[in-house]
């Protein structure tokens, strides 16, 4: 069993990667997050963004299985379906978890209230429901998706939760409040009869799926550093992409798991609030983000750019127990002159080497770079490792050695098959 972990803040290419080693594969199981992260994979010059929907749909040999750990709104989920539908793609294979949870109306509504509210100190969410549907999974009060095939249980839980959430929009919010019929008329009446032939139990599928000897790739959204615990809290998603999360969004136990691929850019992008200390404020971080389009899938929000940073390489392989390493978007750097890399922190006459605990201190760090020659010349073109440029190969072989893991696979463009397979590592 594979685990796909992103290991920076996200939109590292993990939908491509997981869509190319999904051909190798029996089962993909998304394992966590909602529809606020976004896979884009290109097929035959086909653009496909997915949201909620696992990236092994496109093989027809492929189970797509959303486990227990995901958030899932019905709506996008159908729109989804619906979307790959028309496009040729066969969904009857699709199962979801009756573990996982719902995403309601009343957590988009307190999702987008709260986020005016904190004005300035705003985290920079999507506002799309996810953070509130977590809450109310912690406090024991959501909905989860086997509930709209039972109406009574699903509209007793729905009054309970919504007398409390009316309140809050009323009396903190000055909103109006949300009408239980309505909801409950949509879900039940709209939304179950066509998400009902998709529930399962999905920890018994995949756990018989690997005891005939089926292989399973269970992915992730987001990345390590918006890990509810170990990324840079408070700008976290509400949810574990970490490899950890893996076991407890699935039910799989992380004996069961052979490999950890990490993804990581051959530079760093972020979405939102939050520390980031090699972003580029100057013309050259706009070069980034014009050559790698470097705007969300589901938001199409510009993303900040910056440097490579093997800081959080470091910290990325030790919390993830990365076995091997993906790197992407390496020809995005192409018409770099000079190419820099973070090797280290430093904050009050103190190098860091790893990412320093304490949220003041990282904030306030400063890049340690080493420069490294570019390459100034089209990769993309390149389908054998041994056309690398020497300069090319030189920047792969020294984040390589700054991390401590093997980068495997690296990438030239967005094409499915725009990979080039390292031999032994870089």
């Amino acid at each position: 069993m594979t685990v796909v972990v992103g290991t920076q803040w996200g939109d590292e290419g993990k939908g491509k990667l997981t869509d190319l080693l999904a051909s190798e594969m029996q089962v993909v199981v998304r394992y966590q997050g909602g529809h606020n992260a976004g896979h884009t994979i290109v097929v035959d010059g086909e653009t496909f963004a997915l949201q909620l929907v696992p990236s092994g749909v496109l093989y027809p040999h492929t189970v797509p299985v959303i486990g227990n750990g995901v958030v899932v709104d019905p709506v996008v989920l159908l729109e989804e379906v619906d979307m790959l539908s028309a496009k040729g793609i066969d969904c009857s294979r699709l199962l979801i978890s009756g573990n996982a949870h719902l995403i309601m109306p009343y957590h988009q509504e307190l999702d987008r209230v709260t986020e005016r509210y904190l004005g300035k100190n705003s985290l920079g969410t999507t506002k799309r429901g996810i953070g509130p549907a977590y809450a109310d999974k912690a406090a024991r009060v959501g909905l989860r998706v086997q509930d709209i095939l039972d109406a009574k249980i699903f509209r007793e839980k729905l009054d309970i939760v919504l007398k409390e959430k009316n309140a809050v929009l009323a009396k903190v919010y000055n909103r109006l409040p949300l009408d239980a019929d309505e909801i409950a008329s949509k879900y039940l009446d709209e939304y179950a009869p066509r998400v009902a032939p998709m529930i399962a139990d999905t920890v018994s599928f995949v756990h018989d799926a690997l005891e005939v000897g089926q292989n399973v790739l269970l992915e992730g959204a987001q990345a390590t550093f918006l890990d509810l615990d170990q990324g840079t809290y408070p700008f976290v998603t509400s949810s574990n992409p970490c490899a950890g999360g893996a076991s407890t969004g699935t039910g799989i136990g992380p004996k069961l798991i052979d490999k950890v691929i990490g993804i990581a850019k051959a530079y760093v992008t972020r979405v939102g609030s939050g520390p980031f200390p090699t972003e580029l404020h100057d013309e050259l971080g706009d070069e980034l983000v014009d050559r790698g389009h470097e705007y969300g899938v589901n938001t199409k929000r510009r993303r900040r750019t910056g440097w490579f940073d093997a800081v959080l390489l470091r910290q990325a392989a030790r919390v993830n127990s990365l076995t091997e390493v993906a790197l992407t978007k390496l020809d995005i750097l192409d018409t770099f002159d000079t190419l820099k890399v973070c090797v280290a922190y430093e904050a009050d006459g103190k190098r860091y080497d790893y990412v320093p605990y304490h949220q003041s201190v990282f904030h306030a760090v400063k890049p340690v770079y080493e420069e490294l020659p570019g390459w100034k010349c089209d990769l993309s073109g390149i389908t054998n490792v041994s056309e690398l440029p020497g300069k090319a190969r030189d920047y792969v072989q020294f984040l390589e050695a700054q991390i401590g893991v093997p980068i495997d696979l690296v990438g030239v463009g967005p094409g499915r098959n725009q990979f080039l397979r390292m031999q032994g590592g870089a």
